[in-house]
């Protein structure tokens, strides 16, 4: 199966709506300068950007994404001189050497076919002494809403079990992107968890999201025929814990790490 990500509004009310909220923490655990330029790499519908403009007060914010729909998303959405948008790929950055201050990147790196290229792009495009750093779901732990739907779904079908974002992002780990920041020759590297609560009003409000398509899950999810999809949905409904009120408190609990060129 192919990921799909080519409609931003979906991608919203599936994962946009908590990478905002995980995108203001991200800030503050990098605690960088004001008046700076930053390239955000995988830029998305800007989370991560949007928030860049709110809270750092950039000189500049460079987004670029491979998506043209979510580029073109973000040129109607975000109306702001400072910041500029470009579709283009994490291995080969349309910017120039040395451009930048600090160089992030949210959701994305394990994304990236080949990362070990996209560190070596990322410190060819920062200048000496930049932060370089991003982060990624805690997929196989506490990233909790696909947690439950995977969980489930390998509990239906091994078909499931290489799908399951667990197993394919091998990358986020604390661990693996310590060592693979520090073989990019990068210094002071620092890795740390990062959690955000994802409260659902009620089960549709969990389940509906998973029926864009959009993304690893929800695409594997449409790929069902409806009856299996429907023991699906049965399936995470009795696994969920729920409120008196039948409301769902989840964790969404991110990966973060960051450098020095």
């Amino acid at each position: 199966m192919k990921d799909k990500w080519n409609n931003a509004e979906l991608y919203e009310s599936y994962v946009g709506r908590w990478s905002r909220l995980l995108a203001f923490e991200f800030l503050k655990w990098i605690d960088s300068d004001k008046g700076l330029v930053w390239i955000d790499v995988g830029c998305g519908t800007g989370a991560l950007t949007s928030a860049i403009l709110n809270t750092q007060a950039p000189h500049k914010v460079i987004g670029i994404d491979s998506s043209d729909e979510h580029v073109q998303f973000l040129h109607e959405k975000i109306n702001d001189p400072r910041a500029e948008f470009h579709t283009g790929d994490a291995v080969k950055l349309p910017v120039a050497d040395e451009s930048a201050d600090v160089i992030v990147s949210g959701l994305v790196l394990n994304f990236i076919g080949d990362i070990s290229t996209a560190l070596n792009e990322f410190k060819r495009a920062a200048r000496s002494g930049a932060l370089i750093s991003g982060y990624v779901w805690d997929y196989a732990g506490k990233m909790e809403f696909m947690r439950y739907f995977w969980d489930a779904a390998v509990s239906l079908s091994d078909d499931a079990i290489e799908l399951d974002e667990g197993n394919r992002f091998k990358i986020c780990n604390p661990d693996l992107l310590h060592e693979l920041f520090a073989l990019a020759g990068l210094k002071s590297v620092e890795v740390t968890y990062m959690d955000i609560p994802t409260v659902f009003k009620d089960f549709e409000d969990y389940w509906t999201p998973f029926l864009s398509g959009i993304g690893p899950a929800p695409g594997y999810c449409m790929s069902l025929t409806e009856e299996n999809r429907n023991k699906l949905k049965e399936k995470i409904y009795e696994s969920l814990p729920k409120e008196i009120d039948g409301s769902i408190k989840l964790i969404a609990r991110a990966i973060a790490v960051k450098a020095v060129k």
